[in-house]
C-alpha cells in the first residue's frame, strides 16, 4: 500500500505569551515572479504544551472559477496534467487537457474560454493551498510544489486568503517532508523580557 498522506502533528513547547498563531504553507515554484503564499492552515488558540494534529495529502485537487463566479467540481491532480477550461453545452467546465504539462513536475490550469478570465485554485487536505487569480483566455496558471512546508508565527493572517509578502519575508523556516510517513512539529522558543528568545520549528519522532 502505497502512502497517502503525512501523519503531523504540531505541538506547542514554546515559552508564548501572547497566544500567537502559526502559520503553514507552501510555495508555488512555477511562478516566480510574484511573491504570492496563500495561509494553507492557521493554529490558533493552541496553548502551551497543547497539541494539534493535522495531515499532509501528497495529493492535491484542482478546480477552476469563471468570472460569473461559479466553481468547477475540484478534481485530483496529479504532477504532469493539464486541465482546461471549456465551454460545452451546459456551460463553463473544467475537464483534462488532451497534451499533458510541459514539465513533468507541474500541474498546468489553460483557460480555454474565448472570453472571461478563470482562477485557478490548488487545495490540499480540502482547504486552499494555492491560487492563480485572472488567468486571460489562452493563458494557464502553472503549479508546482517542493514537498516542504514553509511555518511560522504570524498575526491577523486569515486561513485560505493571501498572506502580504511582508508577512512571508518573516517566515523563513522550511520543514523538508520528503520521504517522511509522520513526524511531530515542534515550536520552541517566545517568551518575555531579556529572557526571550526567537520561535523556532523542527521535527521530532521522524517515521520514515
Amino acid at each position: 500500500m502505497s502512502q497517502s498522506q503525512i501523519n503531523l502533528n504540531f505541538i506547542n513547547r514554546s515559552n508564548d505569551v501572547n497566544n500567537s498563531e502559526v502559520v503553514i504553507f507552501q510555495k508555488n515554484v512555477a511562478e516566480s515572479f510574484d511573491e504570492i503564499a496563500i495561509a494553507w492552515r492557521v493554529i490558533q488558540n493552541c496553548g502551551r504544551n497543547d497539541n494539534h494534529p493535522f495531515v499532509y495529502p501528497l495529493k492535491f485537487e484542482v478546480c477552476a472559477s469563471d468570472s460569473y463566479g461559479n466553481y468547477t467540481p475540484q478534481m485530483t491532480a496529479y504532477d504532469g496534467q493539464a486541465y482546461e477550461m471549456v465551454k460545452d453545452t451546459s456551460g463553463d467546465v473544467l475537464r483534462l487537457a488532451s497534451t499533458p504539462a510541459v514539465s513533468q513536475q507541474e500541474v498546468e490550469v489553460r483557460n480555454n474560454l474565448s472570453s472571461g478570465s478563470i482562477n485557478a485554485n490548488i487545495y490540499r487536505d480540502g482547504k486552499l493551498l494555492a491560487a492563480k487569480t485572472n488567468v486571460s483566455p489562452g493563458q494557464k496558471g502553472v503549479f508546482q510544489f517542493h514537498p516542504s512546508i514553509f511555518v511560522g508565527v504570524v498575526s491577523q493572517v486569515v486561513e485560505g486568503e493571501v498572506m502580504n509578502s511582508a508577512i512571508i519575508q518573516q517566515v523563513n523556516t522550511e520543514i523538508n517532508l520528503f520521504g517522511i510517513q509522520s513526524a511531530d512539529l515542534v515550536m520552541t522558543g517566545g517568551g518575555s523580557g531579556p529572557t526571550a528568545s526567537p520561535f523556532e520549528f523542527h521535527l521530532e519522532n521522524i517515521n520514515k
